[in-house]
């Protein structure tokens, strides 16, 4: 039985095991191309969905994994595009309905762990817009990985 969710793996670059069984991959898109620096991505999830529109019943996983696209300013075929994906002017609205569809499908008490990059867009203005608040998180650099609970 699948327990894990990621909503927007792209191309699964911080999961040590990319081929869990307890874990559905899913993103919105899936491609493969050559990067400019001579890297194959490839974005291959097990379903093709949007985070603010998760396919799945309430209350069915425990953990949900959930590093939305965190670029604003990208060309659309940009390498930094392909890669992590790219925000659009109603990123405030998408992130928010974002959470609500993690916590929707994460069962009871259940863990949403959330990544963010404030290259573009402060983690602080990401708190304001959404309702939940994280129990802990880490830091390095740019980078942010906050944990929430659903109660």
């Amino acid at each position: 039985m699948k327990k894990i969710l990621d909503v927007c793996c792209g191309s699964k670059m911080f999961w040590f095991d990319k081929e869990r069984k307890d874990t559905v991959y899913m993103d919105i898109r899936e491609f493969s191309d050559i990067l400019c620096d001579g890297r194959k991505l490839e974005i291959k999830p097990d379903i093709i969905g949007d985070f603010r529109n998760i396919p799945f019943p309430n209350n069915s996983f425990k953990i949900v994994v959930f590093d939305p696209p965190h670029l604003l300013k990208a060309g659309q075929k940009s390498w930094l595009a392909k890669k992590y994906g790219k925000l659009d002017q109603n990123w405030k609205e998408d992130i928010k309905q974002g959470f609500k569809e993690c916590m929707r499908v994460l069962e009871a008490y259940g863990t949403l762990i959330f990544k963010w990059n404030e290259d573009q867009i402060k983690l602080s203005e990401i708190l304001k817009i959404i309702e939940y608040k994280p129990l802990f998180g880490n830091k390095r650099a740019k980078t942010h990985w906050l944990v929430f609970m659903k109660e």
